[in-house]
């Protein structure tokens, strides 16, 4: 099961981002924990500078703005 954390303080883009990951997920048959942190210092503390960020199993792989929906499934396969 991958673990995706969205960090952000749960602006509609935060949300947005969230629900994304889940439907990125689920139409590739992927088991994923999507959970969201909006705490700031864990955010800070996970190296996110701009929100929205993701981190797939514990990487970081996006900050800042809506992420592109094909890149979404990259994450998730790896």
């Amino acid at each position: 099961m991958k673990q995706v954390k969205v960090y952000g303080p749960g602006c509609k883009r935060c949300e947005t981002t969230a629900q994304m990951m889940r439907d990125a997920a689920s139409k590739l048959g992927i088991e994923a924990n999507v959970e969201k942190v909006t705490d700031p210092k864990e955010i800070a503390m996970a190296g996110v500078m701009s929100t929205p960020g993701i981190a797939v199993d514990g990487k970081l792989v996006h900050t800042g703005g809506l992420p592109d929906e094909a890149k979404l499934a990259g994450w998730l396969k790896d």
